[in-house]
């Protein structure tokens, strides 16, 4: 069976925070992806996702059954005005969210400096531990550092944003070659296999249709601290799989933590 999604997309339950931070309002980290789409599918409670990008600083509605998708680039900010907003979260690009195509709003002088980055954005305390209260000091540094941004945009202003991108990118640029593997394992090898299939199909072979073949799998017992809230991934993942059977009845694998959406 094969070890992607369909379309090697990437499928999280989130439920938003409910801390409130300085403005008074609840919610997750604001941040954007470098090279991902993501998806919002609200399934339960109400709020509000605030976009913010060159062209535009804008609100969207969030209520079970609305749907609200963007673009890499756009700064969002998810906002739990009822207490419970829960979100089905579809990201393209399988797995590299999780490995840093995300990057948080913090002040310029922390998103300018690697080490100051990966210190505020680590949400482990000194035994190692997730650690709901750094979590949610991540998510107030962040949100600090979105309102200048918002600030300045509502201004007119939109040069601390260009300012932000080009630390963004900076930031990730370690990770570039990893990412390309990522997306030839994923992405990349799911779209050749279609067009694959489409090419045989053009010759009259009909032969991988015998290869019919259906995937089921659990969130796993593991809440983690994202960006916008607690996450409940669905990762398919063999040996992971294989793992967790051979451990002992009633136990579960320590996972690491995972700090996106």
């Amino acid at each position: 069976m094969k070890q992607n999604l369909p379309g090697a997309v990437g499928l999280t339950d989130l439920r938003v925070y409910p801390w409130p931070t300085e403005d008074g309002l609840a919610g997750g980290s604001p941040h954007l992806h470098l090279v991902s789409t993501e998806c919002y599918l609200v399934v339960g409670g109400e709020g509000r996702l605030e976009t913010l990008t060159l062209d535009a600083l804008e609100t969207h509605e969030l209520r079970p059954g609305k749907i609200v998708w963007f673009a890499p680039g756009t700064i969002h900010r998810a906002i739990n005005d009822s207490g419970d907003l829960r979100v089905v979260v579809v990201m393209s690009n399988s797995g590299l969210p999780e490995a840093g195509d995300a990057v948080m709003t913090f002040p310029a002088d922390v998103v300018g400096d690697a080490d100051a980055y990966a210190r505020a954005a680590s949400v482990r305390d000194a035994a190692g531990e997730p650690s709901e209260e750094l979590a949610r000091a991540r998510r107030d540094l962040a949100v600090r550092g979105y309102l200048r941004l918002r600030e300045a945009a509502q201004a007119g202003d939109v040069e601390p944003l260009r300012q932000f991108h080009e630390a963004a990118g900076a930031l990730v640029a370690p990770r570039l070659p990893a990412w390309r593997d990522l997306l030839a394992a994923g992405p990349a090898a799911e779209a050749a296999l279609s067009a694959a299939h489409v090419e045989a199909l053009s010759g009259g072979s009909v032969a991988h249709l015998a290869d019919g073949s259906v995937g089921a799998l659990d969130g796993g017992p593991n809440t983690t601290l994202g960006m916008c809230g607690f996450l409940h991934p669905y990762i398919p993942d063999t040996a992971r799989a294989k793992q967790d059977r051979a451990l002992p009845a009633g136990a579960t694998s320590r996972r690491p933590a995972r700090s996106p959406r």
